[in-house]
């Protein structure tokens, strides 16, 4: 039996949040319902925040109502969104969700940036959600951002990582997800920052949310899974970015993803087939040319077996 991997689709916020052309409600539904159709089972929905702050997830309530499966049911989709502070807490509770996500950046400019707070203001904000939903009962993961490098302030010393990771989940994560948000990392970060934490906590509490701007994600994903890590985030055809980090490029592809992970024989429950159809729905609502490395060969292969199909051999007899 094949050992699992979870694979959590980030699109639907991470990868829609950054667009420069709005995406509509029915958009985003299309995209969900073509994920699930993949076999996909985790996905990050939407972000309850302040639509002037971010425009693309002001229909967060609308997209939730039209998700697939929402709130369980016989396909045990599990669903999350993301919350900046304790308003888009109770926003998230309402609509229903049982999984939400936090956010903490590795440094004061980052987080004043991103959340408006400085660090400490940031992490007390993180342990107010926390506890509240450790209350009522509801999974909280803890994205810790700049986890490799700070868009501001450059690297980030590992041992910052490990210390703001045992805080959180003191205060109540269970589960931090280690984010390379403008995919300035490599291999030998996540390895150090793995170590020390997965050697502390076992592997399950932990997460590899990876961005792919340097083309350093799947090696990445490699390090992670030799520390141990079994869970992992992707966005379809690399879809994303975020607003407050210049020069991030999407989360690692979700369909290269999965092929990677196939290959070394995990089971993801994720059709590839499929995921490549879901890539064409992306580039449909967004309106732009996505696709990871798979995508890219696969179409290659579809052009070459297209030309070979259409070009006309000569005629037997044909004087050359």
């Amino acid at each position: 039996m094949k050992e699992p991997v979870r694979v959590t689709e980030v699109g639907l916020r991470d990868g829609l949040q950054n667009q420069p052309h709005p995406v509509s409600t029915a958009g985003k539904l299309e995209l969900a319902g073509a994920l699930i159709r993949a076999g996909v089972s985790h996905l990050e929905a939407v972000s309850f925040v302040h639509p002037k702050a971010v425009p693309q997830m002001a229909d967060a309530a609308e997209v939730t109502a039209g998700l697939p499966f929402f709130g369980g049911g016989a396909r045990g989709i599990d669903y999350m969104a993301l919350v900046p502070n304790l308003k888009g807490y109770e926003r998230a509770k309402a609509a229903g969700y049982q999984k939400v996500a936090v956010v903490l950046a590795t440094t004061d400019t980052f987080n004043l940036r991103n959340l408006r707070m400085t660090r400490d203001q940031a992490e007390a904000t993180c342990r107010e959600v926390m506890a509240q939903a450790r209350a009522d009962g509801i999974y909280v993961r803890a994205y810790l951002s700049g986890a490799c490098a700070c868009p501001y302030d450059g690297l980030t010393d590992v041992s910052v990582v490990h210390e703001l990771s045992e805080r959180l989940l003191t205060a109540g994560a269970n589960e931090v997800a280690i984010s390379d948000t403008i995919g300035a990392g490599n291999p030998k970060q996540i390895r150090d920052i793995l170590g020390p934490l997965v050697r502390a906590h076992g592997a399950t509490p932990f997460n590899l949310h990876l961005h792919d701007t340097r083309g350093m994600a799947l090696a990445m994903t490699w390090a992670g899974l030799e520390a141990g890590v079994r869970h992992f985030d992707a966005s379809i055809g690399g879809l994303g970015g975020c607003p407050f980090a210049p020069g991030a490029s999407g989360n690692v592809a979700t369909e290269d993803l999965v092929y990677l992970l196939h290959g070394a024989g995990f089971d993801t429950g994720i059709d590839l087939d499929h995921l490549y159809d879901a890539v064409a729905v992306a580039e449909s609502i967004t309106q732009q040319s996505l696709g990871g490395n798979y995508t890219k060969w696969r179409r290659s292969q579809e052009r070459r077996h297209w030309e070979q199909a259409n070009t006309c051999a000569p005629e037997d007899g044909r004087a050359g």
